[in-house]
């Protein structure tokens, strides 16, 4: 498994059904090979992340004090309290132990 896989703000690509349905090209694959262009990215979030060079936003030295990342964070609703959940762990144990996880999930995020 790859961290190519996992979304700058945390989601996970490899269990998400708009991803595995075909409807998602994912958060940064295709970039590198140039099959995509990134010049033409939309989320701000992934501009900054990927612009950076970072993996995620978990690397990022500005992570607590970054408002593009927060303002998302902070939207109600289930699927952004996994993100940041997912973004913490990833900070706390890493992209090892959280592809781990990623085993039996059925969404864009799961349990840790």
């Amino acid at each position: 498994m790859s961290k190519e896989y996992i979304g700058c703000c945390g989601a996970y690509c490899r269990t998400c059904k708009a991803f595995t349905g075909g409807s998602c090209k994912g958060c940064k694959l295709g970039y590198d090979s140039g099959g995509r262009d990134f010049s033409k990215a939309k989320c701000v979030i992934k501009r900054c992340c990927i612009g950076k060079n970072l993996a995620t936003c978990a690397d990022c030295e500005q992570y607590h004090n970054c408002s593009l990342i927060n303002d998302l964070l902070a939207h109600t609703g289930y699927k952004y309290k996994k993100y940041h959940q997912a973004l913490e762990f990833i900070r706390e144990h890493g992209y090892a132990e959280f592809l781990a996880c990623t085993d039996n999930w059925k969404n864009a995020y799961g349990k840790f």
